[in-house]
This record gives C-alpha cells, structure tokens and sequence, in this order.
C-alpha cells in the first residue's frame, strides 16, 4: 500500500472534517487547513490549535515567512499535541502572496531553509509544501535547488503538487488545473533523494492513479477529490473496515458528545455514499444539518 494522506485545504479540512476522514480511514495522514503565523500569535491560539485525539497522525500546516514567528507556532503545535508541522510554500492566492508567504517563497529558498532550521527547534518532523516551480522559474534545476534547500535545512520531506503555479493571471482554482501536471517531475525528484521523503500531489482522482506511483514516490497526497468521494480513502487503506453505515452513525455520536452545531460536521459528509442509491437524497440532508438522517442510515 502506498502511503496516503490529505492535502490541507482552506475551508475544507477542519477538525470536524479531519475526525469524518480518520473514521473512513485509520491510517491516512491527515493536515490541517493553513494557519498562519500571524492568527495563531496574535488571535484565538487555543481554538485554531484545537483537534480530536482521534486524528493522529495529524500535522499542523503553517503559513508564514519570518523564521522567529515560524519556530514560535511550530512550537505551540508540539506543545498541543501534533506529530508534524508543514510550511505551505504552494498556495498562490493574492492574499497569502500579500502576507509574503506561500508559492511565492520558493522564489526564495534560502529563506525557507532559515524558516525551517528554525521551525526544527520543536522537535517535531517538519515538512514543506510546494510546487514544481513558480512563474518562468519552473525548470528541474530550480526544483532540484530548491530542494537541496530545504533538506539541507533540516526537512524531513517534501510534498510537491505536481504544477507550476502562476502568481499572476491565474486564480487559486485555475492554478489547480490549468497548469499541466508533470508526475515525472516528481518522480525524478526522488531520484535525486533517495534517502529523504519526497511526496505527491495533484491530480490524483481514483485508487488506480494512487497506486500508479507506488515505488516511485514515497508517498500520495490526495485533495478534493477524497473531499467529493471519501470513500476513496477506504479503498486505499487495507486498515479500513467501517461500513458507510458505521461511519455515519459514529459521527452522529460525535456530533452529540462534541456539543458542535451539526451543520458544521454534515457539511462535510455529503459524499459519504457518493455512487451509492440514494446518495443526492443523502448529500441534501447533510447540507442541511439533518441528524436523524446519519442516525436512520441502513
């Protein structure tokens, strides 16, 4: 089996979400929305840091760009209990590029690896999030360069979406599609590390595609579409032995011990019987926040 795990994904992939996903699967790896340095020193820290001990493994994904901040929060993600912390230097949104951080940062590898050396000081393995390159800086040296970086750096992997993004002209959407993917990019990455980590992402939609990369990647990193099919994952994890059935009544325990407004956990379990009969009568009801639809499921 090859190694899975769950992108982190703004708006998606909250502890309600990520506690949904550890049920359909036991060993996926599951990461956090980004958080960025400025939220967790100067805002609700207890709140954005708060997860299920059902998670883990989970990581704590970062988005900032000065190393004294970065250790700071990556260590009050050891101190809160998580098993990794990842920088995002993949997000290409106008707002993240504003705050100096993201896919803009591999533009400045020499600054990530400060970042890094910094966050290492935590104790927990720390990763980084990237793309194979940015704008007209998208050769395999410049990914090579920037890698030789991070690692050098103290990283203990690498997750790269398999596209260049655009910094200008494209939006966060299209930079997830309409950049072509280039798998063998990666894939020679790894070559260049055999001894170091190296993860992919992007595009990667079905059981057979994830499958395709065993051996030739350390592991698979899976987005939206486990958002859209969560069983997905089930097929993917041998450990997986929950029923559809059994998934939703779990979390409409959850739901009720956790004291959570039921729209915010249902809204993510739409796709729970995705291909299955009655699967968009099911998807409305958890749009809607309806319990007693998970607590009738046969």
């Amino acid at each position: 089996m090859i190694p899975i795990s769950i992108a982190p994904m703004m708006g998606y992939t909250d502890r309600h979400c990520r506690v949904f996903l550890r049920l359909v699967s036991p060993s996926v790896r599951l990461y956090t929305e980004m958080v960025t340095t400025g939220a967790l020193l100067h805002g609700p820290a207890a709140r954005l840091l708060a997860f299920h001990t059902a998670e883990h493994p989970v990581a704590l994904q970062l988005g900032g760009s000065d190393p004294a901040d970065l250790a700071r929060c990556a260590e009050m993600g050891a101190t809160a209990g998580y098993d990794e912390v990842n920088l995002n230097c993949g997000c290409p949104s106008d707002r993240v590029q504003r705050g100096q951080f993201g896919a803009c940062l591999m533009l400045r590898p020499d600054l990530v690896a400060q970042c890094v050396q910094a966050m290492t000081a935590c104790g927990l393995p720390v990763t980084v999030k990237c793309r194979t390159g940015v704008d007209g800086q998208d050769s395999p040296e410049f990914l090579l360069r920037f890698a030789e970086a991070v690692f050098a750096a103290g990283a203990g992997g690498l997750i790269v979406h398999a596209r260049k993004c655009w910094l200008r002209g494209l939006s966060p959407h299209q930079n997830r599609s309409r950049p072509p993917l280039d798998y063998a990019r990666v894939q020679w990455l790894k070559t260049q590390f055999p001894d170091r980590a190296v993860i992919l992402n992007g595009g990667i939609v079905t059981a057979e595609q994830a499958h395709a990369h065993t051996g030739l990647v350390d592991g698979v990193m899976i987005g939206r579409a486990a958002y859209r099919d969560p069983w997905l994952l089930a097929t993917l994890d041998p450990a997986s032995t929950k029923t559809r059935t059994e998934v939703a009544r779990a979390m409409a325990a959850y739901i009720q011990e956790s004291g959570a407004p039921a729209r915010a956990v249902t809204r993510h379990m739409g796709g729970l019987f995705h291909g299955q009969p009655g699967a968009k009568a099911f998807r409305r009801a958890m749009a809607g926040g309806d319990v007693q639809a998970l607590q009738s499921c046969v």
